[in-house]
């Protein structure tokens, strides 16, 4: 079937759309309906069937908390009748300002100035505009190139793509119209770190920050590094006059086992984005936090040393409200405890894989669990069995894997591993 053609079964608003909807990664030519989602709560999707699917994805990593929280949606509620919306260039709304200052108390170190946006692409964009505009306003107009991580990811618009993995990743048709940055592998090993080290050196002039996703590669391969080798990418970068600029869209809010995965590695760096859990999954908020120092380089009587941003749903009060009520949540309930335990029983229930052909690696840290193939599976195919297992799995590239809300129960965990280790043993 294409995407003109009007599938035979599915809700009338499901058959009537199909013919102009255009989806996220997907060849349109040969998708398949997608199922119809009517309802959510907890851990649970329930389709336009009547099925109900166990989320094992938090829906890309948002729903913190799962769906439909009752805290979160009365402080959307109530913030929804009384002002969904109001332009930030010069004016204010309550939940930002508030949503600020807590941010700033919960980030490492004195990350203390937030910038909203509204994507985390957005977020990534701003971060760098953020570390180029930066040394220029010290008189170093010469730093304009990021050094970037093979296997890293870090958003689908312009600037976010010139910084992602420009071979292995998605966006390779797009290399030469973007700008060229740096690129080497994470450095897991001593030659590798003797490779950054020197790349530092050769460019230190021309490099204005370097970025990584702290601890997980997320959409990349949901690859692990450990604390010592983000220690080691700070100290190199600060050595240089870099800036720092730690991408915690995917690993902030718990999802590694602490609240960002920074915090393991007891790094502060220069920026950090944050996205996607941020408002327990109903909104899209995203922010970029600066510190002092960074933000006091744009400070004096010329525009020309402003940051000139500002996308027009910015700081969002109703998103904002979601972002503060979520943050209730992490305060009052340990869900930076949930996300360790989850580990355990993520990493003991995806361990029997392990011996199934083809699986190059089990692995789990915090609330991410990882079945990675030597070569690409059928993902699509995968998919159709874990719906009809009564899971919400969405694999991608050579692995399989599992994140789920923070407040996943035990049951749940053992249902989402048991439906991969059925499907994937199955002939």
């Amino acid at each position: 079937m294409t995407s003109g053609d009007v599938p035979a079964k599915g809700p009338a608003w499901l058959t009537d759309g199909w013919p102009h909807i255009w989806l996220p990664y997907t060849q349109m030519q040969t998708a398949d309906l997608p199922p119809a989602a009517v309802s959510t709560s907890g851990t649970r999707i329930t389709l336009a069937d009547g099925r109900s699917l166990i989320d094992g994805m938090a829906s890309w990593w948002t729903a913190a908390h799962g769906y439909n929280h009752p805290h979160v949606l009365a402080a959307m509620s109530e913030q929804l009748h009384r002002m969904p919306h109001v332009m930030f260039g010069g004016l204010a709304n309550e939940p930002a300002f508030t949503l600020a200052k807590r941010l700033a108390a919960l980030a490492p170190g004195n990350l203390t100035r937030v910038f909203f946006a509204d994507s985390g692409s957005v977020a990534v964009e701003v971060a760098l505009k953020m570390a180029f505009h930066y040394h220029y306003n010290l008189g170093d107009s010469q730093r304009m190139k990021f050094v970037a991580f093979r296997n890293g990811y870090h958003g689908d618009t312009t600037g976010a793509m010139a910084v992602t993995d420009p071979d292995e990743g998605m966006h390779r048709l797009f290399r030469e119209l973007l700008p060229q940055h740096l690129f080497c592998d994470l450095p897991t090993t001593p030659e590798g770190l003797e490779r950054f080290k020197e790349l530092l050196a050769e460019e230190a002039h021309t490099i204005a920050g370097v970025i990584v996703e702290p601890l997980v590669q997320g959409a990349g391969g949901m690859k692990f590094h450990d604390p010592d080798v983000l220690k080691d990418i700070a100290g190199y970068t600060r050595h240089y006059g870099a800036l720092l600029i730690a991408d915690e869209i995917f690993t902030g809010f718990g999802r590694t086992g602490s609240m960002f995965a920074c915090d393991q590695a007891r790094v502060v760096p220069d920026i950090m984005c944050v996205g996607k859990a941020l408002t327990g999954g109903t909104m899209s908020l995203a922010a970029t936090i600066a510190t002092d120092q960074v933000y006091e380089a744009f400070l004096g009587t010329s525009d020309a040393r402003a940051l000139m941003h500002g996308p027009t749903y910015m700081a969002n009060p109703l998103a904002c409200a979601a972002a503060n009520a979520s943050l209730d949540l992490f305060e009052r309930e340990d869900r930076v405890g949930q996300a360790c335990a989850l580990e355990a029983l993520l990493a003991n229930g995806l361990a029997p894989c392990r011996d199934l052909p083809g699986v190059a690696d089990v692995r789990a840290k915090g609330a991410i669990g990882v079945v990675e193939f030597r070569r690409k599976p059928d993902v699509i195919a995968l998919r159709r069995k874990f719906i009809d297992e009564g899971v919400w799995i969405r694999p991608f590239g050579n692995i399989v894997y599992l994140t789920p809300a923070l407040v996943a129960t035990d049951d749940d965990i053992t249902a989402l591993t048991s439906a991969i280790l059925r499907v994937l043993s199955a002939p």
